[in-house]
């Protein structure tokens, strides 16, 4: 399997080095240049076999035999050795827990898949490998722990200083060793302006190996569609799957639409959005009007201009109507997402986190006119990440995750940084 540039197709790269360009040299994301269709009978099989073997399935196609089988499901089992509980929490309507990983959001998945990737790569190597990311929220935290100690791989993250919750930011920035966090005086979109300025600088490029492991870098991508599959197996019913996804930067939903040409029955998704609507607005409009983002309560999704939304636009031929057939787009204010949180406590006894509860609204908004269809809600953190939000929403304490606790009295170690590119390529060259 090859992988093209989305800015120029002639440009095919193999799986490997797509994973290490991250972005290819002319700026674009790279794309698989066919998408596999798995066998009938394997789709009809799901429930009855292990996430392991569903996950070895749906990534093999897409990874060059540079990784033998026995490697690369090494690599799955230790990707996906949590749980992902599938609860329902009223009829036809259920919650996708995805946050049973080692920093309690679905960004595991990724961030543990190419870690393990990227480790492979460096033991043939002899050069260090430098891992750019830019976080809003919980990819920082993923990929700091799922590369942390890796030999041979040095992690840089950028996120923008007080958009991040006091919890992600510990979960991110207290680690040290190999992992270098760095606090941006502006937005999320200015630190993903900066991680894909330094892929086209010619300096950092001719003086450091530079991967990414934003959404934008494929074997991110890749993994989070596993997760879509572990759903249809832990269903006995087959009614019409609806899948709502929490979205910012979009690399989720983009990984669902890949399940479903891969030939995963979905009948539709809904792009669930906070004030941050740049896609919802397309989906309604045909007009895709990039802005500045806003900060909100469910800060991983304050994304302004969404990098995989390219990658949609791809898979959907540049089809508006095509799009906006398969993809319904919702958007919630901070009052209606805290409004959620109440009322599926009240009445479910289930606590969202914020970025649930908009896949909740949104999910609700989709099947108000539906009949007949089974709706899945991802739920992408673990609520005790945001504790001010939930408790003053259900009006009482939550218990800190165990995992959470640790972190109260480490202390941050980052450094700072402004929005001008020139000040972050000196701090690169200061880490070694």
């Amino acid at each position: 399997m090859n992988y093209y540039s989305l800015k120029n197709p002639k440009h095919k790269v193999s799986f490997q080095q797509a994973v290490v360009d991250g972005l290819a040299p002319d700026g674009g994301l790279y794309m698989p240049e066919r998408l596999p269709v798995l066998p009938k009978e394997f789709i009809a099989s799901l429930e009855r076999i292990s996430k392991e073997e569903i996950a070895f399935t749906v990534a093999r196609p897409f990874v060059d035999l540079s990784f033998s089988d026995a490697v690369l499901k090494q690599i799955v089992s230790e990707t996906v050795d949590f749980d992902f509980p599938l609860i329902e929490i009223e009829e036809n309507l259920y919650v996708l827990e995805l946050f049973h990983g080692p920093t309690l959001a679905f960004k595991d998945v990724g961030a543990r898949f190419m870690a393990r990737i990227l480790k492979h790569i460096a033991q043939n190597s002899k050069q260090i490998i430098t891992v750019l990311v830019a976080t809003s929220g919980d990819t920082g935290s993923a990929v700091a722990h799922g590369f942390f100690g890796v030999e041979g791989i040095e992690v840089v993250i950028l996120y923008p200083a007080g958009k991040v919750s006091t919890l992600q930011e510990k979960q991110l920035a207290t680690l040290g060793k190999n992992i270098h966090a760095i606090k941006v005086d502006g937005s999320f979109d200015d630190c993903q302006h900066l991680v894909k300025t330094a892929f086209l600088d010619h300096d950092l490029r001719q003086s450091k190996f530079l991967t990414s492991a934003n959404s934008i870098n494929i074997a991110r991508l890749i993994p989070q569609s596993f997760y879509y599959f572990f759903a249809a197996a832990s269903l006995k019913q087959r009614n019409p799957l609806v899948f709502s996804v929490p979205s910012g930067n979009f690399g989720n939903l983009t990984a669902g639409v890949l399940a479903k040409r891969m030939g995963l029955p979905v009948h539709a998704f809904v792009a669930s959005t906070n004030i941050n609507d740049v896609v919802p607005h397309y989906i309604h409009t045909s007009e895709f009007l990039p802005r500045p983002s806003i900060p909100t309560i469910s800060n991983a999704m304050d994304v302004g201009n969404p990098s995989n939304f390219e990658r949609l636009l791809e898979l959907y031929n540049h089809n508006w109507e095509s799009f906006a057939h398969e993809i319904k787009g919702y958007s919630f204010s901070d009052d209606e997402t805290r409004k959620a949180i109440e009322e599926v406590y009240t009445t479910k006894r289930y606590v969202l986190d914020p970025h649930g509860a908009v896949g909740y609204l949104g999910l609700k908004a989709y099947l108000k006119n539906q009949t007949g269809s089974t709706g899945i809600l991802l739920e992408t953190a673990h609520p005790s990440k945001f504790p001010e939000v939930v408790e003053s929403s259900i009006h009482q304490k939550i218990d800190l995750h165990p995992s959470l606790q640790s972190l109260q009295t480490k202390p941050v170690m980052s450094l700072s940084c402004s929005t001008d590119f020139s000040d972050f390529k000196n701090l690169l060259f200061s880490i070694k």
